[in-house]
């Protein structure tokens, strides 16, 4: 889901921080942290967090420090230097002139020192309650979103219930209609001597192999759990995408078992066209949640 979050803090009088966090929907976790070079343990720390506290999005987090006073940096003249002197070197053999853009100099990875530093572990202590804040506001934010989802998914999945009833009422229909058909056939083959017990054994076996019941009844049970997860808090993501997986395959399974057949049995095939669409555009929601 998507969501967004930043906070400000401390860490000494000189040296402050801002901390964003930006999500959007992902199969996965999927981190991506922006910091400062010199911030690796800090860096671990928050991972952990991060893993701890969510469980699906593409999440970015930026992090930047922030140095007060009137000696906040200073100048790294062996590695400006160095710069320059490469840039006109390059300059040089190219044929060209040009100066170096100090400004651009400025920006390479450690031309300028902070003159304020902060103890690794001072500045874990001040980055990590604001971190868990940070998550609070986008958990926050995305569980605006969840409702909505939740409303949808309930809606759809009420809509697929009935569907499913409506499947199990053709069920007798059905059954009949395979008799029927059995009967014609037999007839258009063996003529006016076909044997009555043959049609009952050959029906026999057709509506076992033909029955929905079985179907109908993991339908129903799958659509049941279904809702006892969303009922039940966190982290409900994959296991929905799980269900949903196997409600496909028992709303394929009837449609298969009723296939060619006429008549009234024909609004099975409406009925199950209508769950397998309903079905799809549950899965497609419930990529989106944890």
């Amino acid at each position: 889901m998507t969501g967004f979050a930043q906070v400000k803090g401390h860490v000494t009088d000189q040296l402050a921080f801002t901390l964003s966090l930006k999500s959007v929907n992902h199969r996965f976790l999927d981190l991506h942290l922006r910091m400062p070079s010199d911030t690796d343990a800090l860096e671990m720390r928050v991972r952990r967090v991060l893993k701890e506290k969510l469980a699906r999005g593409h999440v970015e987090m930026t992090f930047s420090l922030e140095r007060s006073g009137s000696n906040g940096f200073a100048l790294n003249r062996e590695v400006v230097n160095g710069y320059v002197q490469a840039f006109r070197a390059a300059a040089k053999e190219a044929g060209i002139v040009a100066d170096p853009d100090l400004n651009a100099v400025f920006r390479l990875p450690g031309a300028l020192e902070g003159s304020v530093e902060a103890d690794p572990e001072q500045l874990e202590s001040a980055v990590i309650p604001k971190l868990e804040e940070a998550i609070a506001k986008l958990d926050h934010m995305r569980a605006d979103e969840g409702k909505a989802i939740e409303k949808e998914l309930r809606d759809r999945i009420a809509r697929l219930a009935l569907a499913t009833a409506e499947v199990d009422k053709y069920r007798d229909v059905i059954l009949k209609a395979h008799v029927d058909k059995l009967q014609t056939r037999l007839q258009e083959l063996l003529g006016s001597q076909v044997n009555p017990d043959r049609i009952l054994q050959e029906a026999a076996m057709l509506a076992e192999r033909s029955d929905i019941q079985e179907e109908v009844v993991r339908m129903q049970t799958h659509i049941k759990h279904f809702l006892q997860h969303i009922d039940g808090g966190r982290e409900v993501g994959k296991k929905l995408d799980f269900l949903l997986q196997e409600m496909g395959r028992e709303a394929n399974t009837m449609l298969s078992k009723t296939s060619g057949v006429v008549g009234d049995a024909l609004k099975i095939t409406e009925h199950g066209l209508a769950m397998k669409s309903e079905i799809e555009k549950l899965r497609e929601q419930v990529q989106n949640i944890e």
